[in-house]
């Protein structure tokens, strides 16, 4: 097994809502969210709690599934995790020694490495119906995006996908990892740059561990999130890890989805389902481009019903893939409609039922007017 997390802030709530679970017989259960938001660690740290080691004993079992190609190579690891002989293909073997095992605990780390091709997903959808039909086998999932494999049925209450960390479970983590001989603004500062995401806080954190804050906010304002891209895969490189996301067959089957991506990379107040489709974006089947963009976790809506992305994402979108002018034209224009239609009316009814609208977008206006001088 690998090791429990031994920084762990800010999930006590996750954990004890897939605790309470595992009062019902074999659950499944499926832990996701985006890219970076501490999936793998939730799970380990549900591995090694005293009520799981207490009921599971040794048969734990957590399985990397970015290690496998396909169906096959994901049985051959689990068999050779079982103590199974090799073979061509140990799919019966390995469900048969499941089901005579005693109650047993299956953790698939990064199942949408294999889900998430379209040619593939089949038959893991297919191995994951078989391994739920095994009534002694309990199965945990992580995943990044929001949606969960069709042909099981997940425990209820479903696990949230889940987001950022509480403002004090980040410092939390931040300080653990560097110390605390730096100031409160500067820590709150670095920690602005992460959305308390918790990659890019352990990443950022590891930097100033070395360098210090000032440094670091330094160099963040020319290296943006190259300089949390070092790293020679998703768990220590922010630009890989949101690339894998980007290159998900569900944002590739709308390839116009990394265009609304681009464009909400600039809108720091997001935008709503009517401004979406009154604003002449020159996006196609812009709200199927939304759902893509919720479905990977690439964006989220927040309690007002707004489109929003992360901070990192941000930053790695304006940096790599910025919008365009001609994605950004329309988007001027219909806040200028709106600016002028209220300055047009202004003490009339009409007008002022225009006033929640500016308010809503004051920092997207502010933002797009900017952006507009900058091109000239």
């Amino acid at each position: 097994l690998p090791a429990e997390p031994k920084i762990f802030h800010g999930r006590e709530n996750e954990l004890a809502d897939i605790l309470k679970l595992f009062t019902k017989v074999s659950p499944r259960i499926a832990i996701l969210g985006p890219g970076g938001m501490g999936k793998s660690s939730l799970s380990r740290a549900v591995l090694h709690h005293p009520q799981i080691t207490a009921k599971y004993h040794v048969n734990r079992f957590f399985i990397a599934c970015d290690g496998s190609a396909n169906k096959v190579e994901l049985v051959s690891i689990i068999g050779a995790h079982l103590g199974l002989k090799p073979g061509k293909d140990l799919t019966q073997g390995v469900l048969r020694h499941l089901s005579n095992a005693p109650p047993t605990l299956l953790v698939l780390d990064n199942l949408e490495m294999l889900w998430d091709p379209v040619e593939s997903r089949k038959e893991i959808e297919e191995f994951l119906s078989l391994l739920a039909d095994i009534t002694s086998l309990a199965l945990i999932i992580t995943m990044r995006g929001a949606e969960r494999p069709s042909q099981v049925k997940w425990t209820r209450p479903f696990v949230l996908p889940l987001g950022p960390l509480a403002q004090d479970a980040a410092q939390k983590m931040f300080l653990d990892i560097a110390d605390d001989g730096h100031s409160v603004e500067e820590v709150n500062q670095i920690l602005a740059l992460t959305d308390n995401m918790p990659l890019v806080i352990s990443l950022l954190a590891h930097l100033v561990d070395i360098e210090g804050c000032s440094r670091i906010l330094s160099r963040w304002e020319t290296e943006k999130t190259a300089l949390l891209s070092e790293g020679y895969d998703k768990r220590s490189n922010l630009e890989l890890s949101i690339l894998l996301s980007l290159s998900s067959s569900r944002m590739t089957s709308m390839p116009h989805s990394q265009d609304l991506l681009s464009l909400l990379s600039i809108l720091p107040d997001g935008l709503s389902d009517a401004e979406l489709k009154q604003s002449r974006f020159p996006v196609k089947d812009i709200l199927g481009c939304k759902a893509a963009l919720l479905r990977t976790a690439l964006a989220y809506t927040d309690d007002h019903k707004r489109l929003k992305v992360l901070v990192p994402i941000k930053e790695y979108m304006q940096n790599l893939l910025p919008a365009t002018e001609q994605m950004i034209r329309p988007l001027f224009k219909h806040f200028q409609e709106l600016l002028e239609f209220y300055r047009e009316h202004v003490g009339e009814a009409s007008g002022m039922s225009s006033i929640p609208r500016i308010a809503s977008n004051f920092s997207n206006i502010q933002n797009i007017l900017q952006n507009t001088l900058r091109q000239g």
